[in-house]
């Protein structure tokens, strides 16, 4: 689960990036605009949505001018609705004008994402099952987007390639096997949590005998599922995953298994429209 506080030099890297990106050798619109102008702002909502991004908001904000004042009225994970006001900034007019489009695409691609984790989770909520997100982040947005998926009410699986083993069809071949494959995650970084991708029900039982802590159900039909759970039974976690969407979704959480990853989480996000107006 990500702690955001633990990200904090992240956010300020990444927002650093998003503004040179934007605005290159300098914002020659915002230039228009005399040097001792001020004025009060807000970020509105166009739609309902589950709030997230207000750290990066607020990094785009004050990397451009620390002297701004922000008022945030909603924090994230916070549900929202139209004409809601989410900030109200006060300052320099050329400094909130030329941190706006940075500010705003953070905060609403990553609303989008807590909104749509936030929408998957309500139709699980009935059941046990945690619903995961996956490493399907948009690049350089890994840890913001896996934050956004808290702030939805699900959950994160690994963060990157360093923090667990997720031994699929290739490594498991060039390692020889399953066995082999796990023997050797073991020797190597002791401690990490170890899970297997298996196809069939033959391959769980080597993952089983391997001794792994989780195994991933890649595509398995329902009727295999069920029988996975059975045969995994008070040995190890099993994770469905593989074209999974909302027909088949409730089904499969039906059939006891311990985790579900979506790709969806992060990867079919539609970013929450809102808006930036000078009083």
């Amino acid at each position: 689960m990500i702690e955001i506080n633990n990200f904090s030099m992240n956010i300020k890297n990444s927002v650093a990036i998003a503004l040179q990106e934007d605005i290159g050798s300098g914002d020659i619109t915002a230039s228009l605009i005399s040097e001792n102008n001020s004025c009060k702002a807000t970020i509105i909502t166009r739609e309902n949505a589950i709030l997230c991004g207000t750290q990066w908001a607020s990094e785009a904000f004050l990397q451009i001018d620390d002297s701004l004042k922000l008022n945030w009225h909603f924090t994230d994970g916070n549900e929202i609705k139209p004409n809601d006001t989410l900030l109200t900034i006060e300052g320099s007019s050329r400094s909130i004008l030329t941190a706006e489009r940075t500010a705003l695409n953070f905060l609403q691609t990553l609303s989008g994402t807590a909104t749509r984790s936030r929408y998957y989770a309500d139709l699980t909520k009935s059941f046990s099952v945690k619903l995961l997100d996956t490493r399907k982040t948009l690049p350089g947005m890994r840890i913001a987007q896996k934050y956004a998926v808290t702030c939805g009410g699900c959950f994160n699986h690994r963060i990157g390639l360093y923090d667990a083993f997720l031994i699929k069809e290739n490594h498991i071949n060039a390692c020889g096997g399953i066995s082999n494959a796990v023997n050797t995650a073991k020797r190597n970084h002791p401690g990490k949590p170890i899970e297997v991708e298996v196809e069939n029900l033959d391959q769980l039982g080597e993952a089983i005998t391997a001794g792994c802590d989780i195994v991933m159900l890649d595509n398995f039909s329902l009727e295999d599922t069920m029988l996975a759970v059975n045969l995994a039974k008070d040995k190890l976690k099993l994770e469905a995953s593989g074209g999974i969407d909302e027909s088949s979704l409730l089904a499969i959480a039906k059939t006891g298994v311990d985790f579900i990853s979506l790709g969806a989480l992060t990867k079919s996000i539609e970013a929450i429209d809102l808006s930036l107006r000078i009083n």
